[in-house]
């Protein structure tokens, strides 16, 4: 996978991080615990971090700037993964875990395989 491959599947899968973000910003849920809006919080500056380097289309930039977020997004997706049957066990709080999981994990296979 080029470098140039591994940003474009990289911003695929951030589809999915902001997808969990919105849907966790927006419930009322999230109005009431801040360690969620923490984790919400977290999730948004990963994406952020990417945001220039991408506009740019600057593949080694937004890969540097992706490893070095990479700790930070695992540590916000294991905390909702920890907060998540506290918050609430519905449907879509499960399925937003296992989303945003799925999409951390592949996130990281492809850094760790593009360095």
């Amino acid at each position: 996978m080029t470098a140039d491959d591994a940003m474009h599947r990289v911003e695929e899968l951030l589809t999915h991080v902001w997808m969990v973000r919105t849907f966790l910003k927006h419930s009322e849920e999230a109005e009431e615990d801040d360690e969620l809006m923490e984790v919400v919080r977290d999730l948004y500056d990963y994406t952020l971090a990417l945001g220039a380097p991408w506009n740019e289309k600057n593949a080694a930039e937004y890969l540097k700037q992706a490893r070095k977020k990479l700790a930070k997004l695992r540590a916000a997706t294991a905390r909702f993964a920890e907060l998540q049957p506290q918050i609430s066990t519905h449907t879509n709080f499960q399925m937003a875990n296992r989303s945003l999981a799925a999409a951390v994990r592949e996130i990281g296979e492809i850094l760790d395989s593009s360095s």
